[in-house]
């Protein structure tokens, strides 16, 4: 069962602002990442599902960052599929999220209370997203879709709109500024966060102080 709320949940990655999204198949680096990304002020994290036996691997985590993170809020990404939805709830997913929009998958979530932000790329699917439930939609893929101008010009006719973005996200201050002053509600991001050679290295203060640093900007645009 989800730890957290759906109000928390949606209200901790607006807060937050930065919602990491990363997938491996060795659960112990995947617990060393999202401590990693803990330490640095991050309280949301999206684990993809992209492997086989994912869900095993987030199994282990959830179970593991209850106790090692006990705020930060954990949910799962790259999720297409209704019973997909379902199993990782099951293991304690606390949000879902998906480079598309399934009505299915809403209807298991709001069945049991979870956060459900589909992947949606025009104004109709971010419109069709809000009726379903979505309090905020992820935009996929951003850097395609139109850039910060499109995220400006849906907010101009849809002004309630709470966007994520993911893809096309770095960790520059030139970047996030842009996203943020357009008017994204927060952003994904994924492997800019998480340079192989950084993994490779095992150089989890790399990402502790990336992290921070990025946190630094975005509290930054939003004085």
């Amino acid at each position: 069962m989800a730890k957290f709320k759906r109000l928390h949940v949606y209200q901790t990655m607006e807060e937050t602002g930065i919602i990491p999204v990363f997938y491996h198949p060795d659960v112990e680096i995947a617990k060393a990442v999202v401590k990693a990304c803990y330490d640095g002020g991050i309280r949301a994290f999206e684990f993809t599902n992209r492997g086989d036996f994912a869900h095993e691997v987030f199994s282990e985590l959830v179970k593991w960052a209850s106790s090692a993170c006990p705020d930060m809020v954990l949910g799962v990404g790259s999720i297409v599929d209704a019973p997909t939805a379902s199993l990782y709830i099951q293991l304690g997913a606390n949000f879902i999220v998906g480079p598309l929009l399934n009505p299915d998958i809403f209807k298991v979530c709001n069945r049991r209370q979870i956060a459900y932000s589909p992947g949606c790329a025009t104004p109709t699917e971010i419109g069709l997203a809000q009726e379903l439930g979505a309090e905020i939609v992820k935009v996929f893929p951003g850097g395609n879709v139109g850039g910060p101008s499109f995220i400006k010009n849906i907010k101009g006719p849809m002004p309630w709109s709470k966007i994520m973005v993911t893809g096309g996200v770095e960790p520059t201050e030139e970047n996030l500024s842009a996203w943020f002053k357009a008017g994204a509600t927060c952003v994904g991001m994924g492997s800019n966060l998480f340079p192989k050679e950084v993994l490779q290295r095992n150089d989890w203060k790399a990402i502790t102080e990336l992290c921070r640093r990025c946190l630094a900007i975005v509290n930054k645009l939003r004085k």
